[in-house]
């Protein structure tokens, strides 16, 4: 029977609901969810009072993967393959839209924000921007169906920010935070030909990088900012990278970790916010003046980009099995306290079916 985990209200446990699948209108599609990873953000709804956008009760989840079960009218191409859900959809038809910004779309839809999420066995959305899932190339990577929902967002959020920053050879990547999003930020950014230095505060998680792409490791309890920034400065030299034009991925969604990030800041360098905090930071707004950089927002990424994050996942570039781990979907609200008091040192996927750690 269709089921699904409900939020009622903030911090209270999450509802399990059977419940009719909303029949698939024009142009969308009824998706069986193969498994939906657990991200910072559904935290922030649950237990920090960030507020979702159509009223709670609400089924949260937004990094989502599936097959596709039924089509509503014009979508039936769609009927049996497999597919990641982009956690931000845009509507595809507004000005917005049709001038390459759908990441602003103010029509877009986003699972466990603006329509019922993840955390169920199906799901109702829009066809439009589906990332189709090659399954043969799926399984020569060792990989299932559920551990790819991460793409949705641990992997494209960063991955858009490295497009969007102009990541490439030669380029010194700063990534501040190597959790579940930082720490794909960090493998993208080596994939596109950066050497990347890793900050945090976690040295397990500092430890998992370091093998996966950081070609320098830093622990934040370790350095004032003052040498965490004379730390890279000297490795820079060291290896005949560029003292200028350095770019900071803001990962930790913290605002301890956002003034780091801001404190790292170089001649021509680009900030790149991707974590987020309700926290708020004091900042000297004219040092992006003096070091002529710029601090670029990062919400999201566009359908069009999920293909080519995909393709670093499937060619082996991108690793996801060393951080990620599956749990049943009944197992759910334990599963959201153990990330909340930091338990878990890898993402956690629900699986409708079952999971395997």
């Amino acid at each position: 029977m269709p089921h699904r985990w409900v939020m009622t209200a903030p911090d209270q446990p999450l509802e399990r609901q059977t419940f009719e699948p909303a029949a698939p209108q024009a142009g969308e599609v009824v998706v069986e969810i193969a498994g939906c990873g657990v991200c910072h953000t559904d935290l922030g709804y649950y237990y920090d009072g960030v507020r979702t956008n159509q009223p709670l009760p609400l089924t949260l989840g937004h990094e989502i993967s599936g097959i596709v079960t039924r089509a509503g009218e014009g979508a039936e191409e769609w009927i049996g393959k497999a597919v990641i859900i982009p956690a931000v959809m845009p509507c595809g038809e507004c000005d917005l839209c049709k001038r390459g910004k759908g990441t602003i779309c103010r029509a877009q839809k986003m699972p466990g924000n603006d329509i019922e999420g993840g955390f169920a066995t199906h799901i109702t959305v829009p066809a439009r921007g589906l990332c189709p899932v090659d399954e043969g190339r799926l399984a020569a990577a060792g990989l299932e169906l559920a551990d790819v929902s991460v793409v949705a967002d641990a992997l494209t959020t960063p991955y858009q920010a490295a497009v969007q920053a102009g990541v490439g050879e030669g380029d010194l990547v700063i990534v501040n935070g190597t959790g579940g999003v930082g720490g794909y930020a960090v493998q993208v950014a080596a994939a596109l030909g950066a050497t990347v230095v890793a900050i945090d505060v976690v040295p397990e998680k500092l430890a998992a990088v370091a093998q996966y792409g950081a070609s320098l490791t830093l622990n934040a309890r370790e350095h004032d900012p003052r040498a965490l920034k004379g730390a890279i400065r000297d490795f820079a030299k060291q290896n005949g990278l560029r003292q200028t034009e350095w770019i900071i991925m803001e990962c930790s969604g913290t605002a301890a970790g956002q003034t780091t990030a801001y404190s790292l800041l170089n001649h021509g360098a680009t900030l790149c916010v991707v974590g987020f905090t309700m926290d708020k930071v004091t900042v000297r707004l004219s040092n992006l003046m003096a070091f002529h950089a710029r601090a670029l927002g990062n919400w999201g990424c566009p359908p069009e980009l999920y293909p080519g994050a995909l393709d670093l996942v499937l060619d082996g570039k991108v690793q996801l099995k060393p951080f990620v781990e599956q749990h049943p979907l009944d197992d759910i609200n334990d599963v959201f306290d153990a990330v909340h008091h930091g338990k878990l040192t890898r993402r956690a996927i629900m699986v409708p079916n079952g999971g395997t750690q």
